[in-house]
C-alpha cells in the first residue's frame, strides 16, 4: 500500500459559516460543495494536499458514534498551518475580515519562524507563518 495524504477534513458543526470562513476569509479556492449542502466541500483542488469539510454529525453516524457528544472541553486536537509571505500584513486583512487572533505576531527563534494564531468558525486552531531571515 502507497503512503501519502490526500486530504485534510475537519468534520464541522457549523458547515455554512465555516465554508464561508474558509472561503471567504481565508480565500482557499472551492473544489466542489456548497455553503447551502451540509455535507462535504473541498478546497484546494489540483493540490497535492486539499482541504475537506465534512458535517460532523453525518460523519458520526457513519461510525456509530452519533449518541457521543460533538466537543468536549480540553486543548486543541489539530492545528492547521499556513504559509503566508508575511505574518504582520495577513494579521492585518484577516482582522479586517473580523478574526480574532488567540496569539498574536510572534517571533519564534527555536521554530525558526514568526506565527500568528486564530480559529474558525467551529473553533479549530490555524496558524499562519513567515520563515525568519537567517542571522
Amino acid at each position: 500500500m502507497q503512503h501519502r495524504i490526500n486530504q485534510i477534513r475537519l468534520l464541522v458543526n457549523d458547515f455554512s459559516a465555516c465554508f464561508r470562513f474558509y472561503r471567504d476569509v481565508i480565500g482557499l479556492p472551492i473544489g466542489t460543495g456548497t455553503e447551502d449542502d451540509p455535507t462535504y466541500a473541498e478546497f484546494l483542488p489540483g493540490s497535492e494536499v486539499t482541504l475537506g469539510l465534512f458535517g460532523r454529525s453525518a460523519m458520526a453516524e457513519v461510525v456509530g458514534a452519533g449518541s457521543k457528544p460533538a466537543h468536549g472541553d480540553g486543548q486543541d486536537a489539530i492545528l492547521l498551518v499556513f504559509a503566508v509571505d508575511n505574518v504582520d500584513q495577513t494579521v492585518e486583512a484577516l482582522k479586517a475580515k473580523g478574526v480574532t487572533f488567540a496569539a498574536p505576531p510572534t517571533d519564534r527563534p527555536d521554530w525558526g519562524m514568526r506565527t500568528a494564531h486564530f480559529r474558525d468558525p467551529d473553533g479549530n486552531l490555524l496558524e499562519i507563518f513567515h520563515p525568519l531571515k537567517a542571522e
